[in-house]
């Protein structure tokens, strides 16, 4: 039985690799973001200047606690307030769900298919094409 030899990839197909994962990668974390996907958090209450810790709901001392220590000592600070009464908008965006499961289903049936072709290949070369 022959060992398996695997094809060689110069070094210029490695790093054109390398390049083309790293933007999909970048890319991956990014569009979310570009498209104002990512991040449940889309409203926050009023800023109220007179504010209490117990009326933004922070009624322990560890959670004051917590807050002092990133650097948050009163609670009539506006960004202290947004990020404690953002509120999560659970409506559902069907043609991004849609778009969502298209992909994932689309990449599914990719992988499969690439995978059952190299598999085959590998098969051919370690043992022969037996058609």
């Amino acid at each position: 039985m022959a060992k398996y030899k695997p094809p060689h990839q110069g070094k210029l197909g490695q790093i054109i690799d390398v390049v083309v994962l790293l933007i999909l990668i970048i890319g991956a974390l990014r569009l979310p973001l570009w498209l104002d996907l990512a991040g449940g958090a889309k409203t926050s209450a009023a800023f109220n200047p007179a504010a209490t810790w117990a009326d933004l709901g922070q009624d322990t001392p560890e959670k004051i606690a917590a807050y002092n220590a990133l650097g948050f000592d009163t609670p009539n600070n506006e960004a202290l307030q947004n990020i404690i009464t953002a509120r999560y908008d659970y409506t559902i965006n069907y043609l991004q769900l849609l778009v969502m499961i298209v992909v994932v289903v689309g990449y599914f049936f990719l992988v499969i298919r690439f995978s059952g072709e190299e598999y085959k290949e590998v098969i051919a070369e370690k043992f022969g094409d037996r058609k």
